[in-house]
């Protein structure tokens, strides 16, 4: 399953980890793949707390960060002082307040309010680019970080300039063919093709579709890893097959004992079919394909309001997402999942996913065989 990607990041087999948990990290790289933890969830101190547990446990592995560097963003809401919360349009926080009252959510306590209130304000600004520069810079005082990617378009040339000056690789996350083009204009080494069964931010495009564009964009000089709906062994032969050097998953850890996800939240998850992965914009007013619940589909009916740029919608969204985990209100939970969300139904570990993945990968590659010597003897 070596690829040359495992050569140049140092990992052994090129299964990409993405996850918020910094766990999942060390167990995906203790088993040969390699981990990308998402910076944009921990405020700078907390991310510099996770990679120091990260290095202390991986081995000397290496090991990435993702963070998520828009092109469009609410710039004035990004340059105020003042709390994301306190500068809300009063149509769309007023919406929010009615729709959580009229499912008789409570109210935070004082005190349970002005604890939200704190930890959410060294990471509001997260998902934009002076919010991801301080994260990055976060990063390079860990050595074992080997790659920074980008969830949210191209990353600035400048950055990625400063990366490779620092000996560090860049991706970057590509839902569309015409993508490519400004991703190899800033230099980046690989591009995660991410077809639209994968969580998180998306596109349209499947992922069958789309890898085999992004490989012939990319030319020979830029990996590619196919994204979107993987999760089993087969799945891997197949991104092989479309020219792919590896594989990117990132909701088949969600269900995983190491994962970050609150018990309310795998319940969810596990409850899940694969049509309830859904595009909305209600978490951070770019589409993500998240689990459907009550909370999205309230913004997409009629007279809802528009939803906002980033990172005003993911203030709205973190305000309400305190008060439903207190509530207990599995059916108001949306969280990122992928399509493949349909496949998981119990709590697994990270070591038995990556066992299996080969496995299964080993079996596909041998039933492979004999079918490909028949057609060279056709």
């Amino acid at each position: 399953m070596r690829t040359p990607i495992c050569d140049r990041l140092g990992c052994d087999v090129p299964i990409f980890a993405f996850s918020h948990c910094r766990d999942v990290i060390v167990e995906i790289t203790k088993a040969g793949g390699f981990g990308v933890l998402g910076a944009g969830t921990h405020s700078p101190q907390q991310l510099e707390q996770e990679l120091k547990w990260i290095d202390e446990h991986v081995g000397g592995k290496p090991y990435g960060i993702d963070v998520l560097i828009p092109l469009k963003y609410d710039k004035e809401a990004d340059a105020s002082t003042a709390a994301l919360e306190d500068i809300l349009p009063a149509e769309q926080k007023d919406f929010l307040q009615k729709f959580l009252r009229d499912e008789h959510v409570p109210e935070l306590t004082p005190d349970e309010a002005k604890a939200a209130r704190e930890e959410r304000a060294e990471k509001e600004r997260n998902h934009s680019p002076n919010g991801s520069r301080r994260l990055i810079d976060v990063a390079l005082r860990h050595p074992q970080v080997k790659l920074v990617v980008n969830a949210l378009g191209p990353p600035p040339k400048e950055i990625v300039d400063e990366l490779h000056g620092r000996g560090l690789l860049v991706g970057a996350l590509c839902g569309k063919p015409n993508h490519a083009a400004a991703h190899r204009a800033a230099g980046v080494d690989i591009l995660i093709a991410q077809g639209t069964e994968a969580g998180g931010h998306t596109g349209e495009i499947s992922t069958l579709v789309l890898v085999p564009q992004i490989v012939d964009a990319a030319g020979p000089e830029i990996a590619v890893l196919a994204a979107g709906g993987i999760s089993r062994g087969r799945q891997i032969v197949a991104a092989f097959a479309l020219g792919a050097q590896g594989v990117w998953c990132g909701t088949i850890w969600l269900g995983t004992r190491e994962s970050e996800l609150t018990p309310l939240e795998k319940q969810v998850l596990f409850a899940a079919r694969t049509e309830d992965a859904v595009r909305r914009k209600w978490m951070t007013g770019k589409t993500v394909r998240m689990i459907k619940s009550k909370t999205s589909e309230a913004w997409e009916q009629p007279g809802a309001p528009k939803h906002l740029l980033p990172p005003l919608q993911n203030a709205l969204y973190h305000a309400a997402r305190v008060r439903i985990e207190k509530a207990g209100r599995a059916d108001l939970v949306s969280m990122p999942a992928g399509q493949v969300v349909g496949l998981m139904t119990e709590e697994t570990s990270v070591k038995q996913i990556v066992m299996d993945m080969m496995n299964e990968y080993v079996e596909t590659a041998e039933r492979l065989v004999p079918l490909i010597h028949m057609a060279e003897e056709n």
